[in-house]
């Protein structure tokens, strides 16, 4: 069975940094490898490592030999340009690096054009992912790092701007964005003109771990922080797009869990669910959508939503609370209490469920419950929460007293979205294994995984509201 999501044998995929080959016709991406404990030594190569996709799903790898963090490819006047960073230990310093290809497979490194901060507009703490790209206003190359600002307090995370003639020297400029938020630099930076707006891409690792944007009519500013300012939810990260002429694509990764690489996991083993986030994990691939206002959705890559031949319809068996049921909608307008059904299939290690959803009343909370049995506890809920404008997962732990003691906070994960009552959501969840993404009305994502509980059922649930919920079918693929 092909994946949906591109997770390498015995690793996990950190940052892509995508490069479309005009020449080709087709993704020529790289990514950051992270080899897993159980990895065979004699498969380990370290570094950057090329994967070619035509249909952004399947991917043909091979390492390079370059060795070093996120950056950029472009091609220019007959030769590949690849901008990377290096890190040294002692001392700790961070450097921007060019090397050259013909190929894209081998590259020449050129030792004498690397670079670190100024010491002066930038702290020398952090300088790396350099994106480099043409400005066709000033006529010269922009490079954008991730970097910090020297200022007046440690909220001085940045994306730094260096520009050049040349590409092999580089003058340093006042930051293309410092808003003065975080602690950290602004990972992975990446800048894309659509239409009439300008977009700004950056990952923040301090104060939230997510992908974000801001949008601009003009490179000089400002940007603009839009309502919903992610792609996805926290379990997306290092996110970079690249476009094929037609379509531009937002390539992030849906991190793993368990290695407890950062120790942080609790004493108690509650399974991996309860572990802490790795770093790097499985692709995952939006197309970003653009609205009238310019702001930006996404959606599902045609590979990915066109997958799957077979469809079965979910009916749902009631449990509490009262509910009607037929072939294509099941409903539940109690006002008070907690209503559950249960559906009727065994969710399939990769499949596609496909239904649509509203809400009438003022609900707490309603939505859909995924690996789940009759005793409705244990599992995965996907919560729609009007009140709060958001969707919520809750796993299963939570319904019990050990729950309470691992997450003391309101929220295990969420994602802004504002809804309104008696309008239909159109829902697609893909399933691949642990990994899940959710997309509502193809605009709205948010990724999770789950790991503890499987081979179940889908279930519904109202939470002092009503529920409808029509046309719930299971898409898998043929073998």
């Amino acid at each position: 069975m092909r994946q949906l999501y591109y997770t390498p044998e015995y690793a996990k995929t950190g940052d892509v940094i995508p490069f479309y080959n005009e020449r080709t016709k087709q993704f020529e991406n790289y990514y950051l490898k992270n080899w897993n404990p159980d990895a065979p030594k004699d498969q380990i190569v370290y570094g950057w490592h090329r994967i070619v996709t035509k249909d952004l799903r399947t991917y043909q790898e091979v390492p390079t030999n370059i060795q070093g963090g996120t950056g950029s490819v472009f091609y220019e006047d007959g030769l590949y340009h690849m901008f990377y960073c290096t890190f040294d230990r002692e001392p700790a310093a961070q450097w921007a690096r060019h090397a050259t290809s013909r190929d894209l497979v081998h590259w020449t490194d050129i030792p004498e054009e690397k670079f670190g901060p100024d010491g002066e507009i930038y702290r020398t703490s952090d300088w790396r992912d350099p994106f480099v790209f043409w400005n066709k206003e000033e006529s010269c190359w922009w490079m954008l790092l991730a970097a910090r600002e020297n200022g007046t307090t440690e909220r001085n995370g940045c994306v730094a701007l260096c520009k050049s003639d040349d590409l092999s020297h580089w003058t340093y400029h006042k930051p293309l964005y410092s808003p003065h938020m975080h602690q950290g630099a602004y990972e992975c930076p990446d800048l894309f003109r659509m239409g009439e707006w300008y977009y700004l891409v950056f990952s923040s690792y301090t104060d939230g771990f997510a992908t974000y944007y801001r949008m601009s009519r003009s490179l000089s500013g400002p940007w603009i922080r839009p309502d919903r300012d992610t792609f996805d939810s926290r379990a997306f990260y290092a996110a970079k797009t690249g476009s094929d002429g037609k379509h531009r694509y937002i390539f992030g990764w849906n991190p793993t869990r368990g290695e407890n690489g950062w120790g942080f996991d609790p004493g108690t083993d509650f399974g991996a669910d309860y572990k802490s986030w790795n770093w790097g994990g499985s692709i995952v691939t939006h197309q970003l959508v653009q609205h009238e206002d310019g702001t930006l959705g996404v959606r599902p890559c045609e590979s990915v939503s066109g997958a799957f031949e077979t469809s079965v319809t979910e009916l749902f068996a009631p449990l509490t609370g009262n509910w009607m049921v037929d072939t294509e909608k099941t409903s539940c307008s109690v006002q008070e209490g907690y209503s559950a059904a249960i559906g009727s299939h065994q969710i399939p290690e990769q499949c596609c469920i496909r239904a649509s959803v509203s809400y009438e009343g003022k609900p707490q909370a309603f939505g859909m419950a995924l690996q789940v049995d009759e005793h409705f506890d244990f599992g995965y809920y996907l919560m729609f929460e009007p009140d709060f404008s958001r969707i919520e997962l809750r796993s299963g732990l939570r319904m019990y007293e050990q729950g309470g003691q691992m997450f003391p906070y309101a929220v295990e994960m969420e994602r802004a979205f504002v809804m309104e009552p008696g309008r239909d959501y159109q829902l697609e969840l893909y399933i691949q294994g642990s990994l899940a993404v959710l997309y509502i009305d193809r605009d709205v994502a948010f990724g999770f995984r789950m790991y503890n509980w499987k081979n179940r059922r889908i279930g519904l649930f109202a939470s002092d509201g009503g529920i409808c919920v029509k046309n719930c079918t299971i898409l898998t693929e043929e073998e």
